[in-house]
């Protein structure tokens, strides 16, 4: 059953050494992001799921252990998704997406050493009805479930963004942080797929994920940081 929740941006801008010069532009999020993943210990979970986009790693899961790193982004840091546990042949076989990358840097940045942790890299083209279905899996995977999902909101907020502007970007990352802030699961389910691609929103599928794994639940939620660095829509919120 799903205990807590932190949602978090997936930018490995959030890394300062990939940020270089910007990083202190990015501090505001690190520092909620730090309070979100505090939230996920305070919940004392029997286990922590990372969900986030799977990018071009063709999607999975990912266990305890499995490494990743930053190198495809100009620097050497080097992570793990938890300190210890499976390190064996598919952990040296497959990297970490970047999304879980972030993840994993994130827990190690707090020190995380609560639960047992797995990864999850989902497709962005993974339908509402299929997400929700992984959701409902994924929370009924122990007794007490957190997840920590990573995804950015839209790239499209200024004519700097990766996406250009489109007017549609800012009205949907509000509704996406309103949804987020308050645990509102059918507001997350009813997000639309299509709008989310042609806005860049990474983040779509996996909090639908969330949504999934939060039903039948009395979760409240609090938005903790909603901004948008470089155009970029980033959303930081906790569950519990």
């Amino acid at each position: 059953m799903l205990v807590a929740a932190a949602v978090c941006p997936c930018p490995p801008l959030l890394v300062p050494e990939v940020a270089a010069g910007a990083a202190p532009e990015m501090d505001a999020a690190r520092s909620a992001c730090t309070d979100a993943l505090g939230v996920l210990a305070a919940a004392r979970p029997d286990l922590l799921v990372v969900v986030g986009p799977a990018g071009d790693s063709g999607g999975g899961t990912f266990p305890q252990g499995t490494p990743g790193s930053f190198r495809g982004f100009g620097v050497d840091v080097r992570v793990r998704l938890g300190s210890a546990g499976d390190t064996g042949s598919e952990s040296s076989r497959r990297e970490l997406p970047p999304s879980l990358a972030v993840g994993a840097w994130l827990l190690e940045r707090t020190g995380w050493a609560d639960a047992p942790i797995e990864g999850l890299a989902v497709e962005e083209s993974l339908a509402p009805e299929r997400s929700a279905e992984a959701g409902r899996q994924t929370g009924a995977r122990a007794e007490r479930v957190a997840l920590l999902v990573m995804g950015d909101a839209s790239a499209c907020r200024t004519v700097k963004a990766p996406g250009y502007l489109d007017e549609r970007a800012a009205p949907f990352d509000a509704e996406v942080a309103r949804a987020l802030g308050t645990a509102d699961v059918p507001a997350l389910q009813a997000l639309d797929p299509a709008l989310a691609h042609e806005l860049k929103a990474s983040g779509r599928a996996p909090w639908q994920i969330l949504a999934g794994a939060a039903q039948d639940t009395a979760l409240t939620g609090s938005l903790l940081y909603e901004d948008a660095p470089y155009g970029v829509g980033y959303v930081v919120a906790t569950w519990s």
